[in-house]
């Protein structure tokens, strides 16, 4: 067997890149393949938001879940971190600002909802303090009138989406790894130094040609596939797809410096750098599905109107001047959560030398995910404790 590699990365979106890039850095012989192309799914497709606060969509089933969801915040930290370095170590722009991030409130429940929520994040080390009415005129004038309270963030902000996967990916090359688009892993066979994983690729003509190559390790960096690969791996990777609304505005004059969130609404809206506004915040859109009710993750997946309609009014209810702003484009995004809302990260049960990392915030998270992948492949203790993320947590007999 001619082509072997220290580790196969599976995903082209930004945590396969970061991830591709980092062991590559390290040393080891990389090859990170795509079923399509670098940055064609999620990771491309997302607003790019970096949220280090807890997500409305953590906190709005109440203070238990939103203690659950907290014991992502040591991996929040550290990608806050990262991403404030990571443009300077890849040596390209990522369109990173972290210019503050703002959760808003709009009554007395969301308001307490937000004292609780602050007093559990600076309890995991995050700095959020809450801000008045009369301190958000000051700070945030932009806000409407009902905004009564928010807590402020001074780390979050926003990223690029459009292009940060594809930098990366250029820095992984340049560091060594080699990157195979159309290329879909398809099976593995355990063998005693690691893995032959057979890899069929597409070429532009459409001819495909199947290849198998020996690897130590392997990752999985692939978002909704994740499930699905971890069965070519014969291990269970329980993760809930998601198909999200986001919309884009035309271009205004910059006066939105914050990443805005809401307590009590499925709300996340920024200015990008080039002025537009990008609108999100978790509004459903129709994930497609086969015959017997499967994903089929590879069809366009559907917007809904109310979801558009209900996003718009969210964001012109917490920011009046959107109003006279014309929307553009909405689309379709895909994500992918675990059932507890915590992300998997780390080996995988069953099947030696694979690792995983997904769910929840994960570009967000991702340079925080990848550290800890490239740490795991070249055998080194992780400095963060990664047994709430544990991807085997899920299966029979397995203890929390």
């Amino acid at each position: 067997m001619s082509e072997s590699y220290d580790v196969v990365v599976v995903g082209g979106g930004l945590l396969g890149c970061l991830t591709a890039w980092m062991a590559a850095r390290d040393g080891a012989r990389v090859l990170l393949v795509d079923k399509d192309q670098v940055n064609q799914h999620a990771s491309g497709q997302n607003a790019g938001s970096l949220h280090f606060q807890l997500e409305y969509r953590m906190v709005e089933a109440g203070e238990e879940a939103a203690r659950v969801a907290a014991e992502a915040m040591p991996l929040h930290l550290d990608a806050a971190a990262m991403w404030a370095r990571l443009e300077d170590e890849i040596g390209e722009s990522l369109g990173v600002r972290q210019t503050g991030g703002l959760m808003v409130a709009e009554n007395a429940d969301q308001v307490g909802m937000l004292e609780f929520k602050a007093e559990l994040e600076r309890s995991w080390g995050l700095d959020v303090r809450t801000l008045d009415r009369s301190e958000l005129d000051t700070v945030a004038p932009y806000l409407s009138r009902d905004i009564v309270a928010a807590n402020l963030s001074a780390l979050e902000g926003k990223a690029d989406a459009r292009i940060a996967a594809s930098a990366v990916a250029r820095a992984a090359v340049a560091a060594g790894a080699a990157v195979c688009a159309r290329t879909r892993l398809t099976g593995a066979r355990h063998t005693p130094t690691g893995w032959d994983v057979t890899l069929r690729e597409t070429d532009r003509t459409g001819e495909v040609r199947t290849r198998t190559v020996r690897t130590a390790a392997v990752v999985i960096a692939a978002g909704v596939w994740t499930t699905e690969l971890g069965q070519v791996f014969g291990a269970g990777l329980p993760t809930v797809p998601l198909a999200l609304t986001m919309t884009v505005t035309s271009k205004v004059p910059a006066f939105i410096p914050h990443l805005v969130q809401h307590a009590g609404a499925r709300l996340s809206l920024k200015q990008s750098l080039d002025k537009t506004v990008l609108i999100g915040g978790g509004w459903p859109a129709r994930l497609m599905r086969d015959a017997d009710g499967a994903p089929e993750f590879d069809r366009k997946h559907q917007l809904v109107p109310r979801s558009i309609a209900g996003n718009a009014r969210a964001a012109v209810n917490a920011v009046p001047s959107l109003e006279r702003v014309p929307a553009v484009r909405s689309w379709v995004g895909t994500t992918t959560v675990a059932p507890d809302q915590l992300p998997l990260v780390g080996a995988v049960k069953g099947a030696p030398g694979v690792f995983v990392a997904t769910g929840g915030s994960a570009f967000t998270l991702g340079p925080s995910f990848a550290r800890v992948l490239t740490g795991l492949l070249a055998g080194r203790s992780p400095d963060i404790d990664l047994a709430p993320y544990d991807p085997a947590r899920f299966t029979e007999g397995s203890t929390p």
